[in-house]
């Protein structure tokens, strides 16, 4: 065999040697969901409560001036939800109260038991597919993604992507658009949510969403999750 030709067919010996270690490297679909699956619901069994500060702001026009701010200390436990006690406040009364307070009050009720197994993102609340690009580098962290579609309209769920641990499933990151709008003159809001390992479960770092209405106009708010105090149940 000529040398060109002896070339040629190495390399493709070795590209197909990639390409099979990649797809056996990569699990199938059946198994990233149940990882899914188990992970959040890992989550949900493994937290008997928890205490977090949270820092919002509303922007309007001006991104760099927020229109409104509150830090507010939360409270979850397991068998009752979230409860909030607001720390400080400042700027506009009318933005803290239809915006923050409603989101807020919203996060509340959706946290009580009963509600809350509506909202989780698992395989009983959402379709999940592969994404075309599916490994993606995000902080540090190999993850798989996913394309998820909620199973039913919903202010809690979203349509948009998913990034989850390669390693555990744990969910690192979500951007998407509310199924459903949680205000009757505004548009679904667009989110996004940012989630990091602390005490070995993941929780909330960071989110934003972004929201229209006719009367109000555009918002952006933006959360900064702090000081996490999380009690555990033992690991099973």
């Amino acid at each position: 065999m000529k040398p060109a030709r002896r070339s040629r067919a190495a390399l493709q010996i070795l590209f197909a040697f990639i390409a099979a270690s990649v797809t056996a490297q990569q699990p199938d679909l059946q198994t990233i969901v149940r990882g899914v699956d188990t992970s959040v619901q890992n989550r949900i069994e493994r937290i008997a409560q928890y205490t977090v500060t949270e820092h919002y702001q509303l922007f309007r026009g001006n991104l760099n001036e927020p229109a409104a701010e509150m830090l507010v200390q939360t409270i979850y436990r397991k068998d009752n939800g979230k409860s909030y006690k607001i720390l400080s406040q400042n700027g506009s009364s009318l933005w803290r109260n239809e915006v923050l307070g409603t989101l807020l009050e919203n996060e509340e009720k959706m946290s009580r038991p009963g509600n809350v197994e509506t909202a989780l993102i698992n395989s009983r609340n959402y379709e999940m597919r592969l994404d075309p690009s599916p490994h993606e580098n995000l902080d540090g962290r190999d993850c798989l993604v996913l394309d998820i579609s909620p199973r039913r309209n919903s202010e809690y769920l979203f349509k948009g992507k998913l990034w989850v641990d390669a390693r555990d499933f744990a969910i690192v990151q979500l951007k998407g658009t509310a199924a459903k709008s949680s205000f009757f003159l505004a548009k679904a809001a667009d989110v996004s949510r940012h989630y990091a390992e602390i005490d070995g479960v993941p929780m909330a770092t960071h989110a934003e969403a972004v929201s229209g209405s006719s009367l109000l106009g555009q918002t952006l708010v933006k959360i900064d999750y702090s000081d996490y105090r999380i009690d555990l149940n033992p690991s099973r």
